[in-house]
């Protein structure tokens, strides 16, 4: 068996209605697409898939390569229960306007309408402007029949609970937590690898045909998680070196790296996403494969590698299984 080296991915680039120009300023890269509101860094997302950049593998989709790789590539334990399809989704999120007020399906209710995962996700804050908001969970308590009747006379951001935005913020969002990024917002994002949505309002605003974007109303009524829970906002990531553990639930487990020179992390047994989110590094693996990072970059690192040793300074994400 070849020694597998950590994988850096051609960038998947999407145009959206709230885009606009930070993602290409944040990764230092020239690009003709206006309205980016969404960098797609690790996708096997049918029709989106993320495609090998460099190496023997170069040119194979994401799910091309957990195949040709299986459990060395993303973990024995995890290969048996996804098998070639990669779990999580990584994305950087550029609000230039505010995105949907939205919700996500849980597995049970996916399965049951769409015959895929739910989506359970969470964010970490890169950057904001003055001002801007996050988003998540209920303010007040709720019913379905209280949500149906706000949303038609337009008062249902009223309950929702809106956070001031600080760089290095953290939010869990279980599926079922209504929430949306408020305009002004660079995030960083894990979710598990599914694309179902249901958007509940969209601030009413219109492409440039005059057309609304669809609501999906009906289906959020089912979806949505009515109560009112003590916090939504997870311990922020600061600036103590080190690895600090972010968010851990049943699909994912999400960390930061404060690098400070050198640091040397453990791989657990799967795969590890790493997204460099300021500065730049040096990973250096257990079989000597140096691989450099810098802002804007994510490269993901084979389960079969079992130590590496980071050098520089850096902030980093990371997320395995």
């Amino acid at each position: 068996m070849p020694q597998l080296k950590p994988y850096k991915f051609h960038r998947l680039l999407k145009s959206v209605i709230w885009g606009g120009s930070s993602i290409a300023n944040f990764k230092n890269i020239e690009s003709d697409q206006t309205l980016v509101g969404e960098s797609w860094e690790l996708s096997a997302v049918d029709g989106n898939e993320s495609v090998v950049k460099g190496g023997d593998d170069d040119g194979l989709t994401l799910s091309q390569l957990v195949e040709r790789h299986k459990g060395a590539l993303v973990g024995e334990k995890v290969y048996e229960k996804f098998g070639k399809r990669f779990p999580l989704l990584i994305k950087l999120i550029d609000a230039d306007q505010d995105l949907s007020l939205q919700v996500h399906p849980n597995d049970k209710l996916a399965q049951e309408r769409h015959g895929c995962f739910g989506k359970t996700e969470a964010w970490y804050v890169i950057d904001h402007k003055s001002g801007a908001k996050i988003l998540s969970g209920m303010k007040l308590q709720s019913s379905p029949e209280d949500y149906t009747r706000r949303v038609n006379d337009g008062t249902i951001l009223d309950i929702v609970a809106q956070h001031d935005s600080h760089v290095g913020d953290v939010f869990f969002l279980p599926a079922g937590r209504i929430h949306g990024i408020g305009a002004g917002n660079l995030i960083a994002e894990i979710q598990q690898t599914s694309d179902i949505t249901y958007r509940v309002y969209d601030y009413d605003r219109r492409d440039a045909n005059g057309n609304t974007r669809e609501l999906h109303v009906a289906q959020a009524r089912d979806a949505i998680d009515y109560t009112v829970y003590p916090s939504y906002v997870e311990p922020p990531l600061g600036d103590k070196p080190g690895l600090t553990r972010l968010v851990e639930c049943p699909y994912f487990t999400m960390s930061g790296i404060m690098l400070d020179s050198e640091e040397t992390v453990a791989m657990p047994e799967s795969f590890l996403v790493v997204m460099c989110v300021k500065g730049e590094a040096v990973i250096t693996d257990n079989n000597g494969a140096v691989t450099r990072i810098h802002q804007g970059e994510t490269v993901l690192v084979p389960a079969s590698l079992t130590t590496l040793r980071l050098q520089g300074h850096a902030m980093l994400i990371t997320a395995s299984v």
